[in-house]
């Protein structure tokens, strides 16, 4: 659970209201035409490629998403620089990895919110810019014309928003309908008509601790998921792996309240009460049809006196249930801005991004969570439908990053990209270009140690056959992995005979990346790479 201690909430009064329905009419044709297009960039919470069938049909249906990727493009090697909420979102938004734009950790750090940032560049390039939703930057929005944003993680019923005017209420509802019924009011009510415009909706889904909708509730009841392959992962020659605390076997670590929903009692457990909390946002009615749905599978499970492997396996299937339903609610609301934007005659003109702030772990090596360099969840989705004038179709298999977003709405909107934005404009992709000089590696770092979850600090770099990791601090372990007979990570080859000249030549990859993009925290390299 990441820290809340910056909720941003201000004094000025709480007061409960539910949105109005936007409009059901076509509006009126604009005034002059539009020459830039416009961006929705849609992004959500922890959302892994598993878990969205354009990208994986093992676990669950997303067919409002796949019509992303169907009529557009999907990126088949999607990755982020951070994987960490607020980090994440730091790299998106000024381009920069987190050494540089300053925002390495949801724990210590604050964004900056006077450094350039995309937004800024548009909004002086003439367009409108808007976000809700989910920020988690602890500090507020800058570079929109309109915000409305959730205090920290937010709440799944009945949030608050904060508002530009600094007024904190409360909205009665689920956040992801809540979110997209205020994007599309903006959409439909509030934007000026004559001129190109960027909205970002930015969802809580489907981030810990997956409350679904009431009206999805009984998805995915009857369905028994397949265990990983690597569910019982021993972590051997993996260290790291080891100490981490995202473990669903664990109570610590996966609480059996208030991630698994199973409240008996006179049973403290360690979130106990922060999901007895969220229950008490419900209204009434809201709260009967939960506890109407929990009840029986809360009675099953203290008949069944559930331990060891059997425990385990029966928290992975609530976990997963529950993060599906969660999805089914997100995929939904996907699908009401797809068909406005196509009822709207606005499709040709705009381009549509689907990503997540990071991958997900759904019980491979045994965990929930993110963090790690491992691909789970250094990969994160990555679909786009495209305005007129683009004709790339399909995958695109080059590596992208999430400080590559940036550049390209900058690129696309046809403003100079300024120097010190370290991520590349994907636009030539989108065109169905395919560049000889495109980057062969990426660079990954992730800081925020010690924290929830226990994952160490550490640092790397990935090519198109080999990973290297270097963990640091309070511990000096390097991981490598041969991805392409090693996909699921599981052997770590560092040190072993054979591997000389690929550690030497990953090594070498590894100290031009920090060089390149500067950053501060380097230690000294086992062998000579010059």
């Amino acid at each position: 659970m990441d820290n809340n201690r910056h909720n941003l909430i201000s004094g000025a009064a709480i007061g409960l209201i539910a949105l109005p329905a936007f409009g059901a009419a076509k509006k009126e044709a604009p005034k002059e035409p539009v020459k830039q297009p416009n961006i929705v960039y849609i992004m959500t919470d922890d959302h892994t490629a598993q878990m969205m069938s354009c990208y994986d049909r093992r676990y669950i249906s997303t067919p409002n998403l796949d019509r992303i990727a169907a009529d557009g493009v999907r990126f088949t090697n999607s990755f982020v620089a951070n994987s960490l909420s607020g980090p994440s979102r730091a790299c998106m938004l000024t381009g920069k990895h987190s050494h540089t734009n300053g925002f390495r950790s949801n724990e210590t750090d604050v964004f900056d919110g006077s450094q350039p940032t995309f937004p800024k560049y548009l909004q002086k390039a003439g367009y409108q810019t808007a976000i809700f939703g989910k920020w988690h930057l602890h500090t507020l929005p800058t570079g929109f014309d309109k915000w409305e944003i959730v205090p920290g993680q937010g709440d799944y019923y009945n949030p608050q928003f904060i508002l530009e005017s600094g007024d904190t209420i409360v909205r009665h509802g689920y956040l992801t309908n809540l979110i997209t019924d205020r994007s599309l009011q903006w959409l439909d009510n509030e934007r000026d008509t004559t001129k190109p415009f960027c909205l970002l909706i930015h969802h809580k889904a489907i981030h810990r601790n997956w409350l679904a909708d009431t009206c999805d509730l009984d998805l995915y009841e009857d369905t028994t998921f397949a265990l990983p392959g690597n569910f019982y992962d021993d972590y051997e020659g993996r260290q790291a792996a080891k100490e981490q605390e995202m473990s669903i076997a664990s109570a610590h670590d996966m609480d059996i309240a208030y991630d698994c929903k199973i409240l008996i009692p006179g049973q403290q457990t360690r979130l106990r009460q922060s999901y007895e909390n969220m229950l008490s946002r419900m209204d009434s009615a809201q709260l009967a049809r939960w506890n109407a749905h929990y009840d029986p599978i809360i009675a099953d499970f203290r008949k069944a006196g559930l331990s060891g492997d059997s425990l385990t396996e029966w928290k992975f299937q609530r976990y997963m249930r529950d993060y599906a339903k969660v999805v089914a609610s997100l995929d939904r609301n996907v699908g009401r801005v797809l068909d406005y934007l196509k009822e709207h005659d606005m499709l040709d003109n705009t381009l549509v991004v689907y990503t997540s702030d990071q991958g997900f772990y759904m019980g491979e090596h045994g965990w929930f969570d993110k963090r790690f360099m491992y691909e789970e969840s250094f990969r994160t989705p990555l679909v786009m439908m495209l305005p007129d004038g683009f004709n790339a179709k399909g995958d695109i298999g080059q590596m992208v990053q999430n400080i590559d977003y940036a550049p390209t709405f900058l690129d696309l909107a046809g403003v100079e990209i300024p120097a010190d934005i370290q991520g590349v404009s994907i636009v030539p992709l989108l065109k169905g270009e395919n560049p000889a000089d495109w980057r062969d590696n990426l660079y990954y770092h992730f800081h925020e140690y010690p924290a929830e979850h226990a994952v160490k600090r550490h640092y790397g770099v990935r090519d198109s056959s080999y990973k290297l990791i270097h963990f640091y601090n309070d511990i000096d372990r390097w991981e490598l992995f041969d991805l392409q007979n090693d996909p699921t990570e599981m052997h770590n080859i560092y040190g072993q005979p054979g591997t000389e000249e690929v550690t030497r030549r990953m090594m070498k990859l590894l100290k031009n990346a920090q060089e390149q993009y500067d950053d501060p925290i380097r230690f000294q390299y086992p062998i000579n790479v010059d």
